[in-house]
C-alpha cells in the first residue's frame, strides 16, 4: 500500500497520520523508508544525520484507542530509530538525541479516539498534536500545537461566514488555515523536551 505513495514515503518532510495506528505497522515502515533517505543523504555528518532523523520522526503521527498499542507503537518506532542511529554512530551516539526522539514520539503517538477527537481516560481532553518544523534548515525546531478537531475541519465544515474563511490560496480558492493553540519559541532540536519543563 505504501508503494502507492512511494514518493511521499521517501520525503523526509511528508507528514503521515494513522488514526488507528495499532502497534505501528504502517508507521514503522514509513519511518524505515524515511531513515533510509536520511542515511543516504546525510549519513556522513553526525549532526546533519541527527537533525534530519529527528525531523523524519517528527512528521509521523498516530492515534490508537488502546493504551498498550500506543506504548508498543512508541517503543517500536524508537527502536527503529535507535537501531539505525547506534549502527551508524556506535561510540558517538548522544543520549540527548535519543531523548528528543522519545519526547517527540510521546507528543505524536496519542492514546485517543480518532472518532471522538478526544483522549481516552477518566477525563477526556481534546487530542492535541504538535507540528514540528525547521524553518531555517538549521538545528532549530519550531513547535506549534493544534487541536485535532481544528486540523481536520476544512472551511466547508465551518459556518459560511466571510470573517472566518477569508484566506485564499494563490489560485484564488478559499484556503484552510487551522488556528494554532500554542506556539513555542525556536529551540535546538536536542532540547525539545524543555518546552514542557
Amino acid at each position: 500500500m505504501l508503494d502507492l505513495v512511494k514518493q511521499e514515503t521517501e520525503r523526509i518532510e511528508s507528514r503521515f497520520l494513522e488514526p488507528a495506528c495499532g502497534n505501528g505497522n504502517f508507521l514503522a515502515e514509513i519511518l524505515e523508508r524515511k531513515l533510509r533517505v536520511v542515511e543516504s543523504r546525510y549519513g556522513r555528518s553526525q549532526l546533519d544525520y541527527e537533525r534530519k532523523a529527528v525531523l523524519a520522526v517528527s512528521f509521523i503521527y498516530g492515534i490508537d484507542i488502546l493504551e498498550d498499542n500506543v506504548a508498543e507503537c512508541r517503543a517500536r518506532l524508537f527502536a527503529i530509530f535507535d537501531r539505525r542511529y547506534a549502527a551508524r554512530f556506535k561510540t558517538s551516539a548522544r543520549a540527548e538525541c535519543r531523548d528528543a526522539v522519545r519526547y517527540i514520539l510521546e507528543r505524536n503517538i496519542i492514546h485517543g479516539d480518532a472518532l471522538s477527537l478526544k483522549t481516552v481516560g477518566p477525563v477526556q481532553y481534546p487530542i492535541i498534536f504538535s507540528e514540528w518544523s525547521a524553518p531555517f534548515d538549521n538545528s532549530l525546531l519550531k513547535r506549534r500545537d493544534y487541536t485535532f478537531s481544528d486540523l481536520i475541519q476544512g472551511p466547508e465544515s465551518r459556518q459560511q461566514n466571510l470573517l472566518l474563511t477569508d484566506e485564499y490560496s494563490d489560485q484564488g480558492k478559499r484556503a484552510f488555515i487551522p488556528k494554532e493553540l500554542t506556539s513555542f519559541p525556536l529551540i535546538h532540536f536536542l532540547k525539545v523536551r524543555q518546552h514542557d519543563e
